[in-house]
């Protein structure tokens, strides 16, 4: 047994992380917040790349230093998820394409979809300008990417 968070598994190109609801999750009713899915979301695509070998400390002191920010997010908000539930944020690389990172996102509870994502993640400059993935990045995440449908 160790000690260290873990960071979820892949299933095939489908990264899965399990997620329980915490009291600090939810507004006064039990449910769960709704920016707190955005949470939940980000450690999803954090955990992701973590596994793929990519890691943000590392991009931003790197030979050419680049973060990421979320240019677009769609959120369908299906089924409420409450406290102390157990959930599955599912993630899948779909594409890159330019600067841009394409990102299927799930939220589940059993079976049960509670909450889908489509987000536009952007790869920029220090100061904020849009940027290409280096080599590397993009030769750590094309093995990951989902099959175009």
């Amino acid at each position: 047994m160790t000690d260290r968070p873990n960071a979820g598994r892949f299933e095939g190109r489908e990264h899965r992380l399990p997620v329980r609801v915490y009291y600090e999750d939810t507004d006064f009713t039990g449910l769960v917040y709704h920016g707190t899915y955005v949470r939940y979301f980000e450690r999803g695509r954090s955990d992701a790349l973590r596994l793929m070998g990519v890691g943000h400390a590392e991009l931003l002191e790197g030979d050419e230093p680049m973060a990421f920010v979320i240019s677009k997010m769609t959120l369908d908000f299906l089924k409420p998820a409450r406290i102390d539930d157990e959930l599955l944020v599912r993630t899948c690389y779909r594409a890159i394409k330019g600067p841009r990172l394409l990102i299927s996102q799930v939220i589940a509870r059993g079976g049960d979809d509670l909450c889908r994502a489509e987000v536009e993640v952007v790869c920029i400059h220090l100061d904020g300008r849009a940027r290409r993935p280096t080599k590397l990045l993009v030769g750590k995440v094309q093995p990951w990417l989902a099959p175009s449908s």
